[in-house]
């Protein structure tokens, strides 16, 4: 679906989707209790993939759209061997998550996905896991998937990198809890998107599980995690609510920040404290020069269109704001110098070169090397192009912003993997103002057929 973006002046009140990283733990682990019910989720169709993976395990997943729940019946801490392999579509999240409940299961299973997540690396979470005795084998013998996995694994101590995917060390805690003897971890590099790590303890605590790094209070910095074994997943209350989602709410304030309306704020709700490093975009924002405040208490982001100053960011731990910030930096005065990136370039696509490639086409000039992104706003004039997506829902969102605040009309291809994260973002926009067609599915952005 090609989106035709023309320059705006945004202002308004929206809110945050729900979090998708929250979303996908709170049904996995749903999925390990007996049953939960699952309050606010964000309904993707990357948390869609992961609860298909719990039923295939077997439990039932039944969303409730008037009560905006989903009413989860777990498989109790051991899921039965699928009675077909678990298809896990463009979700790099679902792979990794399931691929260690999967362990646990007394037979094989088998996962795949997309052309995008069949070329995604998952070679260490299979060597952690066979290192706990479980058989987990790359079909092609090349780490990535068709994967099959046999267990069940019952515990253990295991060594894992912590520089490739963060959702390799959720899977291993996750799973771990209900083995029999529990998990030590060690990692074997620093942990890169720590933020995520938190998220996941925060989700497990929520649920009733405990598990704790070693040699630090929080992810950042951890030689490693442990979690005891045979625990149960009992959320209190029976419930969990979903909080809202920070790498969604990046596009949302850097849409403020450079195109709000003179005279008007875009204003974002839903944006209540957490463990979420996306919660950075703010601290950014601030440091490049933006009038945005953060009401904690009120869960609420103001911002105004502002002029920005090109900042050194590192998204070590927050990589899935690197899109944004790329667009934020075309429209700066200065460098915008995003390092410690390299690990971006392993997402649904290589994020780096895809964001210097598009917006280049855009008129921004940008120097691309293999751990750092350097946009020279003051060099960049953004100008109305025809720009490819890349299949990804990230930057799709991200040149869509910078159509905003170019020169003539923005023509983004495939725009379609919103759906990934964000299924309303274009309505989103729409209801702040932005001018937007959605050629396709012959609809404007607000939903109405043309004509």
């Amino acid at each position: 679906m090609d989106v035709h973006v023309t320059p705006s002046d945004v202002r308004g009140t929206v809110r945050a989707p729900p979090s998708k990283s929250y979303t996908h733990r709170a049904i996995l682990a749903a999925g390990y209790s007996d049953g939960a019910l699952v309050r606010s989720p964000l309904v993707s169709a990357d948390t869609k993939a992961t609860a298909r993976a719990v039923e295939r395990f077997g439990g039932d997943v039944t969303r409730d759209r008037e009560r905006d729940t989903f009413d989860v019946a777990g498989f109790g801490g051991r899921p039965a061997v699928p009675g077909d392999v678990i298809d896990c579509a463009n979700s790099g999240t679902t792979m990794r998550l399931v691929t260690g409940a999967a362990s646990l299961a007394d037979g094989g299973t088998v996962l795949t996905g997309d052309d995008s997540l069949r070329s995604r690396p998952q070679g260490p979470l299979l060597s952690a896991l066979s290192e706990l005795d479980a058989r987990a084998e790359s079909t092609r013998g090349n780490g990535q998937a068709p994967l099959v996995v046999f267990g069940p694994v019952e515990g253990g101590e295991v060594a894992i990198p912590g520089d490739i995917s963060s959702q390799y060390i959720t899977s291993l805690l996750m799973a771990g809890a209900v083995t029999e003897t529990g998990l030590d971890v060690e990692l074997t590099t620093e942990l890169k998107s720590a933020p995520y790590v938190d998220i996941t303890l925060e989700v497990l605590e929520a649920f009733g599980v405990t598990a704790e790094p070693v040699g630090s209070d929080t992810a950042e910095g951890a030689e490693g995690f442990r979690v005891a074994g045979g625990q149960r997943y009992e959320p209190t209350d029976g419930e969990y609510t979903v909080p809202g989602d920070f790498s969604s709410i990046s596009y949302l304030v850097a849409a403020g920040a450079v195109a709000a309306a003179d005279d008007g704020e875009v204003v974002v709700r839903g944006a209540f404290p957490s463990a979420q490093g996306d919660s950075a975009i703010i601290d950014v924002l601030d440091r490049m020069g933006a009038d945005i405040e953060w009401r904690k208490g009120d869960g609420a982001v103001v911002v105004r269109r502002s002029d920005l100053s090109g900042v050194e960011v590192d998204v070590g731990d927050t990589p899935d704001l690197l899109p944004t910030i790329a667009v934020l930096g075309a429209v700066a005065e200065g460098d915008t110098r995003i390092v410690n990136c390299e690990h971006v370039r392993l997402k649904e696509t290589d994020r780096v070169a895809a964001m210097a490639a598009e917006l280049e086409r855009m008129g921004a000039s940008v120097t691309e090397e293999r751990d750092t992104l350097t946009v020279h706003g003051s060099e960049s004039d953004l100008t109305g192009a025809t720009v490819d997506g890349r299949g990804d829902h990230r930057i799709v969102m991200a040149l869509t912003v910078a159509g905003l605040a170019a020169d003539g009309e923005t023509t983004v291809a495939g725009g379609e993997h919103v759906a990934v994260s964000f299924p309303t973002f274009f309505e989103t926009m729409y209801d702040l103002g932005a001018r937007i067609d959605r050629e396709a599915d012959g609809t404007d952005a607000d939903g109405e057929a043309d004509g």
